[in-house]
């Protein structure tokens, strides 16, 4: 690292930095924390520093309150760590009374950050002048920080449109083609508890997707497929073999006329029996290879309807898979009152509103947290700064005729 001075500590501060991490990371980041003390800073962590016999809670809000910055080592394991969140919170908590700076170092690429920590810019720890670049922000006074690479903290506004941590099926190292994710309605996810006011709606959605495994997969697996096509076969033969017997019966009753028609019914018996292994092969390949796309497009009219619910919480889902739920946090009112503007009745509007929820807002979802529409970003302004609002998606989708 290059040098920096190293900034004097104020009254009631014992260290220049807490450093928040989640234990799976603990080599990388105490490499990191032996060269920042290195260098002169006083570092705080939770192994050393959190005095035995007090609460989690209390040793952090004490560590947090005692150090200048705040260091969050952001890693998969890290978003998924309910502790590690915690000490998030309460870290912006204390930035929100003090504007005491929060620095984000991203350990690794593609980690969903929680919604609460969107607005921060990143430090990326693979970048060559990574740890120049750390050491200077850690060694700027904070008065100073405003501009720099930490910003302050600014309103809930500017959340909207940001991508929040997918949820992912409870039962998905287990889960077939054919079969539809479950997903957990116990308990709020931690990205989610802070956004949505009313729980019980997040329930009733995940249990509306839930209902899909329940009610739509009965019929998908092989086995099932397998008696069913069985049975058919049988019954046919059954009436082949009965329609034979009464042939017989009139040929052996004096009407000679059924010969011709025995003799085709033998070959027709020949035939089918040749034929059913054959059908039974492309009748099975066209289920495999529908079977994706049919339980795909199950969970996303369940989700459409999801949406209906997590809509008035700001917050939408959206599937590309059985076992994967997308989420975003992005407010539709501005686009709502669109619609209001060109239905001139409230109850159509409503009633339009609704219909494009259930039928876009799984895709749109997808393409917001992905950051990927299928279509150029139209040239008018919508509703979302820096992004395809709803109401355009919608259009987007209505020219190419796609309201199904």
């Amino acid at each position: 690292m290059d040098s920096h001075d190293v900034p004097s500590l104020r009254d009631g501060e014992c260290y220049h930095v807490f450093i928040s991490y989640s234990s799976t990371d603990y080599e990388r980041t105490h490499s990191l924390i032996d060269q920042l003390e290195e260098c002169g800073l006083q570092v705080c962590y939770h192994e050393r520093d959190f005095i035995p016999g007090r609460t989690v809670l209390e040793n952090m809000s004490d560590c947090i309150q005692e150090s200048q910055k705040v260091l969050l080592v952001l890693s998969s394991e890290f978003v998924r760590s309910r502790w590690c969140l915690l000490e998030a919170n309460m870290s912006l908590f204390r930035d929100c009374l003090e504007r005491k700076p929060i620095v984000p170092v991203l350990l690794e690429p593609g980690v969903s950050i929680p919604l609460h920590l969107c607005h921060l810019t990143y430090l990326e720890a693979n970048n060559p002048d990574f740890k120049n670049k750390l050491l200077k922000v850690l060694c700027t006074p904070n008065q100073q920080l405003q501009g720099s690479t930490v910003v302050p903290f600014q309103p809930p506004s500017i959340y909207n449109g940001k991508a929040l941590q997918p949820l992912t099926a409870v039962n998905d190292e287990e889960l077939y083609k054919w079969d539809c994710g479950r997903f957990s309605d116990m308990e709020v996810p931690d990205q989610l508890r802070l956004v949505i006011e009313d729980h019980n709606k997040y329930r009733e959605a995940v249990r509306i997707i839930n209902s899909v495994s329940e009610n739509k997969v009965w019929l998908r697996p092989l086995w099932v497929r397998v008696l069913i096509y069985i049975a058919g076969v049988i019954f046919f033969l059954l009436m082949v073999g009965f329609s034979t017997f009464l042939s017989v019966k009139f040929i052996h009753g004096g009407f000679l006329s059924w010969d011709l028609d025995t003799y085709e019914m033998n070959w027709f018996i020949i035939l089918s029996l040749y034929y059913a292994p054959v059908g039974f092969i492309i009748q099975l390949g066209l289920w495999k290879m529908d079977d994706e796309k049919y339980i795909l497009r199950e969970m996303q009219k369940a989700v459409g309807q999801a949406n209906m619910l997590l809509s008035e919480e700001k917050v939408l889902m959206g599937s590309r898979s059985n076992s994967k739920l997308y989420l975003v946090y992005v407010s539709l009112d501005d686009c709502k009152q669109e619609f209001a503007e060109t239905f001139s009745e409230q109850v159509v509007a409503e009633e339009m509103f609704q219909r494009a929820l259930m039928f876009f807002s799984s895709g749109y979802t997808c393409c917001l947290a992905k950051r990927d529409f299928t279509f150029p970003q139209p040239s008018s302004s919508g509703h979302l700064e820096g992004g395809v609002c709803f109401c355009q998606y919608v259009s987007q989708q209505l020219s190419k005729e796609k309201w199904e």
